[in-house]
């Protein structure tokens, strides 16, 4: 897996993309480009791609008491996971079955956590703990809101987007923080799969929700 290391902007007066370079979508400004989109709000955004974590075992590389993985995806922003041990610190989501890994959607807050936010990310994605390959490195300058990108960085077939990884295990890395913090503050994490297509192609009854697509082959 090629990997791809990109500068996300995260403030506040980055302009939106325009019309000739995104859809609407629920409301939403989606680019066609695959470039990150940034949501100012607390809670989590809304957004077309479904939020396929709750399939997943969730663990994490250390935290304090109170602060654990379960505090990744409560939907409370002023919960965070805080880690408690030596660097890197990571989070690692493990699916029962391969699945196609289109984003994720990460919640920082530069003005909250100050030297304890990530400033640079490391995506990967692989069967197991032990052949992991990184698939994107991002880097963040003073986050504040909800950040959702690709994991991948192979283009698709048109090349305005990305591919989705297929993998059983993903793993984000936080490799710095701002100001050389030692411990970090994640508030929410979001693992996003891609886009179910309107219909199904001559299927009366697809197997169209997450649940049922972790058991639509029989063995």
């Amino acid at each position: 897996m090629a990997t791809t290391n990109s500068n996300i902007t995260t403030t506040a007066t980055a302009e939106p993309p325009s019309a000739a370079t995104a859809v609407i979508q629920n409301g939403l400004q989606i680019p066609k480009d695959g470039l990150p989109l940034m949501h100012s709000a607390r809670t989590p955004p809304v957004l077309p791609w479904p939020d396929i974590g709750h399939l997943a075992k969730w663990s994490v590389s250390s935290y304090k008491f109170g602060f654990g993985a379960e505090c990744l995806r409560d939907g409370d922003p002023d919960t965070f996971w805080h880690s408690d041990g030596p660097q890197p610190h990571f989070i690692t989501v493990e699916f029962p079955r391969k699945v196609a890994i289109q984003k994720i959607s990460i919640y920082l807050s530069w003005p909250q956590d100050d030297s304890y936010t990530p400033s640079t990310l490391a995506i990967r994605a692989g069967t197991g703990p032990s052949d992991l390959q990184d698939v994107r490195v991002a880097t963040l300058e003073k986050p504040d809101g909800w950040i959702t990108f690709d994991v991948s960085s192979e283009p698709d077939e048109d090349g305005n987007s990305f591919k989705p990884v297929h993998a059983y295990v993903l793993q984000v890395i936080v490799v710095q923080n701002h100001m050389s913090g030692k411990d970090t503050h994640i508030r929410g994490l979001r693992v996003l799969g891609p886009q179910e297509d309107d219909a199904t192609d001559g299927d009366p009854f697809p197997w169209k929700s997450q649940d049922f697509k972790m058991y639509e082959r029989l063995r």
